[in-house]
């Protein structure tokens, strides 16, 4: 579902504002919290998709990698999840058992329990998981916080949808298609680890609404104009050959759509590259807004931690466009 038809879906869960829902759907974040009486706060999620990859293991472990990030996204830590599943009648449990396995695993190495989950039988094979997370509340970072000044990273390269639409296409390289799987089940654990250490502002992860879909709702929900700068977006190696053939998911045509009006792309940059900006991602990076004062010191995180955070842009304010792409 795009972004525009989100929005029209969501503005009937309007309700009397409860002091509870520290975050909700209003600000399109990646994840709700719930604040209980005794001053802790719940983070919860759901996610879930069909196949990308055509390993069965590896498909469990990046779905399980991509649900999981939305509780790393809000500053929480996971603690349990529910397998969401959807098979075909008749379907190889064996297959199933994989997928299963892959997922458990990426979870037991997130630190949480696997604590059951609902199946139903389904025309297309779906999988994810529901999250549960626990946050503090004084530390939650959401979309809704970023101020002018504050500097931007990104924490994967961009190019996930141009490598699963190629291995669906059977036009990828076996090294290449294992490398893509291993960025994709990449935990964000140290990413988010790294940015609540350096008092991040605002934080969303990348995915099926592209680079640029998620920073609209960063930048709406911060009234800010978030600015990147196209050299300085790191873009998986492959992805690069693949865009310039005008290899995408659907998603690069219907972000751009969804974004029109509200992003700005400077002239000189390359389409490919451009395209790779709006296309979806599975299991991205976070993107994560900090103050400029705290460059250094998220930087020194990422490098003690083993992620590869780049900066590629920073937030200003509003002027007429929510998204501004520049050579």
């Amino acid at each position: 579902m795009s972004p525009g038809d989100l929005a029209h879906v969501l503005r009937h869960l309007d309700a009397a504002p409860d002091p509870r829902l520290l975050v909700g759907p209003s600000t399109f974040d990646d994840a709700g919290v719930v604040r209980f009486a005794d001053g802790r706060a719940l983070v919860q999620t759901v996610d879930f998709f069909p196949p990308i990859v055509d390993d069965p293991y590896a498909y469990g472990a990046i779905a399980a990698a991509n649900s999981l990030s939305d509780v790393y996204a809000m500053g929480g830590r996971p603690v349990s999840v529910l397998n969401v599943a959807g098979f075909p009648e008749g379907f190889d449990p064996d297959v199933i058992g994989r997928i299963l396995r892959g997922a458990a695993d990426k979870v037991t190495e997130a630190g949480a329990l696997t604590a059951g989950g609902h199946t139903i039988r389904s025309e297309t094979i779906l999988f994810g998981l529901a999250v549960t997370g626990e946050v503090d509340p004084e530390k939650v970072v959401s979309n809704a916080n970023a101020r002018p000044g504050d500097l931007l990273y990104l924490t994967k390269p961009l190019g996930m949808g141009a490598a699963s639409t190629a291995i669906k296409k059977q036009s990828l390289s076996e090294a290449d298609v294992r490398a893509a799987e291993k960025q994709m089940a990449t935990l964000n654990a140290a990413a988010a680890e790294a940015m609540v250490t350096c008092g991040a502002h605002a934080c969303t992860d990348v995915t099926g609404f592209g680079l640029l879909g998620h920073a609209k709702n960063v930048a709406a929900a911060s009234d800010m104009c978030l600015v990147f700068e196209a050299g300085r977006i790191p873009i998986f190696p492959p992805a690069e050959g693949l865009a310039r053939k005008g290899i995408f998911s659907g998603g690069a045509a219907r972000s751009r759509k969804d974004l029109e009006g509200l992003a700005e792309v400077a002239p000189g940059i390359p389409e490919w590259k451009a395209s790779l900006c709006f296309d979806s991602e599975t299991s991205g990076g976070l993107l994560i807004a900090v103050p400029e004062g705290q460059a250094e010191a998220i930087e020194a995180a990422f490098r003690e931690r083993g992620v590869p955070g780049e900066r590629i842009g920073r937030v200003e304010a509003f002027s007429g466009v929510r998204i501004r792409l520049i050579a």
